[in-house]
């Protein structure tokens, strides 16, 4: 992978591994909420919630593995257009990041999980 360098495969591997602590936990407090409580009011928008946080954790994750093994895959070099997309992945992923952290612990600490 010359293409990446070592701060950026760094930061790949780092969101990667946040976002699945996201996923784990969004469907940890899911399963918790959902056993202890049931689908009611009260909780149905909290689900929903974590749903939601799933799936865009989920989707970084895939899309920067995605991305990542491309660029490995690609001889000579990666497009500039591979790279930028790249770019803007990680971006957004931290973004993604960041909220979906946050939501999973607003809900953790509003049901006390």
């Amino acid at each position: 992978m010359a293409d990446l360098s070592a701060e950026t495969l760094n930061i790949i591997f780092n969101l990667q591994q946040r976002l699945l602590k996201i996923i784990n936990e969004a469907t940890k407090f899911s399963f918790v909420i959902f056993t202890q409580f049931g689908e009611t009011e009260a909780t149905i928008p909290e689900l929903d919630e974590l749903q939601n946080v799933r799936e865009r954790a989920t989707s970084y994750y895939v899309k920067l593995y995605r991305l990542s093994l491309q660029i490995a895959e690609s001889r000579p070099a990666a497009t500039s257009a591979t790279l930028d997309l790249l770019l803007q992945s990680i971006s957004q992923a931290q973004v993604i990041t960041d909220t979906g952290e946050a939501s999973n612990q607003e809900i953790k600490r509003n049901w006390n999980l």
